[in-house]
């Protein structure tokens, strides 16, 4: 089922999100963000798999699926006013937070910000750290490399990195959407996140300050947010769960969805009893 065909839309700080919202409004809420340069599709199967205990939404970044991008430069603090204005036009007054690689960033400018608005925090395929010269310069390189050769070489080299080996041979569907993701996705809107990701600061330091429960699931896998990442992170917040997801790589929730929402699934059982 693509949950995103029957996207919503609601207007706000001038623009226009799409989200999907499934489940009952009295359930628990869930908000899942996705990663870079992907949108709300990419978290088809855990919609399917939490929505008849739990009130599910996962929306479009600005400038991403079928939100749209606004006027003002993209910042990692704009991406949590955007969460947090969506929270509020849907009178979601705290919710557990779901992110995948810069849905992750996201989840943690927020949780820094407005500890008081989350129950709980997934941290997926991501990292706390900013981004060091060299990653900042390859983010520059991917502008110009989008500029001389076009989304579909980009789309291309970013599939290698998004996925692990073995997903090539028995992912064709999943591989095919998030081609299709990479490319449907504006040039501006591109360049723009790119820029927001490579000025975003770290929020590893503020990792011990999160009282919430968090879980952390990474794609065996995963090249680009390594094991070790997340390793890293789980130390730095105490009491976090952190699960290493097999057959996988930096899309550990569409490369293994059963494991992961498996794991998912336990973890918002655990919580509830809180």
């Amino acid at each position: 089922m693509h949950y995103s065909e029957k996207s919503l839309t609601i207007t706000i700080n001038n623009q226009t999100v799409s989200y999907i919202e499934e489940g009952s409004g009295d359930a628990p809420t869930i908000i899942f963000i996705h990663g870079f340069p992907l949108n709300k599709a990419m978290w088809n199967k855990q919609v399917g798999a939490l929505k008849e205990n739990y009130h599910v939404i996962a929306y479009d970044i600005r400038g991403h699926g079928d939100s749209d991008a606004g006027d003002d430069d993209f910042s990692m603090e704009l991406f949590v006013v955007d969460l947090l204005s969506l929270m509020d036009a849907l009178k979601i007054d705290k919710t557990i937070l779901c992110g995948l690689s810069m849905g992750g960033y996201i989840a943690l400018y927020a949780i820094e910000n407005y500890p008081e608005r989350f129950n709980a925090i997934i941290l997926c395929d991501t990292n706390c750290t900013d981004d060091v010269p060299e990653a900042k310069e390859n983010r520059m390189k991917a502008i110009e490399s989008i500029k001389e050769k076009g989304l579909e070489q980009y789309a291309e080299e970013g599939l290698k990195k998004l996925f692990a080996p073995i997903s090539f041979s028995n992912l064709k569907e999943e591989i095919a959407l998030v081609r299709e993701m990479i490319i449907k996705t504006s040039k501006e809107s591109l360049y723009k996140t790119l820029h927001a990701l490579a000025e975003r600061k770290e929020t590893c330091t503020k990792l011990p300050e999160i009282k919430v429960p968090v879980l952390i699931m990474v794609g065996k896998e995963d090249e680009i947010t390594p094991p070790e990442v997340a390793l890293s992170m789980h130390e730095k917040i105490k009491g976090s769960i952190i699960h290493i997801v097999e057959h996988a790589g930096h899309l550990s929730n569409m490369e293994n969805s059963g494991e992961f929402n498996n794991q998912l699934i336990r973890f918002l059982s655990l919580i509830k009893h809180l």
